[in-house]
């Protein structure tokens, strides 16, 4: 990671990500954000899972930083098809805790279309009036974090927020909105944000399993009876990414404000 983010922002501003797209990079230092500036840079790309797509990560980084790039793009290549595949075995196991085929929810994420993305927070000198990253739920499905040895990530939890001690040798894993859905309500999403500090910059690598853009994201009959009725109403994986990118920045209501979006379009 310190080899992109070390580059001069100019060079880093070659794969800028362009307003109403989810991959590229981005930073509260080039006038993205004008309130609640958040301390950061990421560097946002896409996986795809399956034979149509076999080096998406790999090509990206060739594409668009040049040949030099290419052993850091094969690096997180073989990253995001370890992460997709983990994603895959947490879906068997909440498969099974929702009394589902423990295959219903690894097929529907198989050839997922994934994003992948690069945290690098500075040290900043006034921590008290900024945030790494303000509270939101992830509007994917799940987010698998490796966080370096720096604490930054907080959770909120019994109507506080609760830091989650760095383990360079775990993954934190997060449900998301997308899998909260498909769920009907049955798993939350995770509210959560990041701090910074002022003496050590932070590193995070986030893995955003979403699934394949035209799936229909709805919950198994097994989640639904007489009495359970349906939390929210039908929806593409395309559909609810172009909501948070053109018109609602995530936070804690995104889902319900998406429903309340769907519910009122006009056809």
């Amino acid at each position: 990671m310190s080899r992109f983010f070390d580059m001069p922002l100019s060079e880093k501003q070659r794969v800028l990500r362009k307003p109403g797209e989810s991959c590229g990079y981005a930073s509260s230092f080039t006038g993205r954000f004008s309130t609640k500036l958040p301390w950061k840079e990421t560097l946002s790309f896409r996986f795809c899972d399956g034979e149509t797509h076999p080096k998406t990560v790999q090509d990206y980084f060739s594409d668009a930083l040049g040949h030099e790039f290419e052993p850091f793009g094969k690096v997180y290549q073989e990253y995001c098809e370890a992460m997709s595949s983990l994603s895959l075995k947490i879906m068997e196991l909440l498969g099974l805790s929702l009394g589902v085929n423990r295959d219903y929810f690894r097929e529907f994420f198989e050839e997922n279309d994934s994003i992948m993305r690069l945290n690098y927070y500075p040290p900043c000198q006034k921590p008290d009036l900024t945030l790494g990253t303000g509270p939101h739920c992830d509007p994917t499905s799940l987010t698998i974090l490796h966080q370096d040895h720096v604490d930054g990530l907080q959770v909120f939890v019994e109507n506080q927020w609760r830091s989650i001690r760095p383990n360079p040798k775990a993954f934190v894993v997060n449900i998301g909105d997308t899998f909260m859905a498909l769920s009907n309500d049955r798993y939350k999403s995770c509210l959560h944000r990041a701090v910074v500090n002022s003496e050590s910059e932070r590193k995070s690598l986030a893995f955003f399993l979403c699934p394949k853009k035209d799936k229909v994201v709805k919950p198994p009959r097994e989640l639904l009876d007489s009495i359970t009725s349906r939390k929210y109403p039908d929806f593409t994986w395309a559909m609810f990414l172009e909501f948070t990118q053109k018109q609602y920045r995530a936070d804690m209501n995104t889902l319900q404000a998406f429903s309340d979006w769907l519910t009122n379009k006009p056809i």
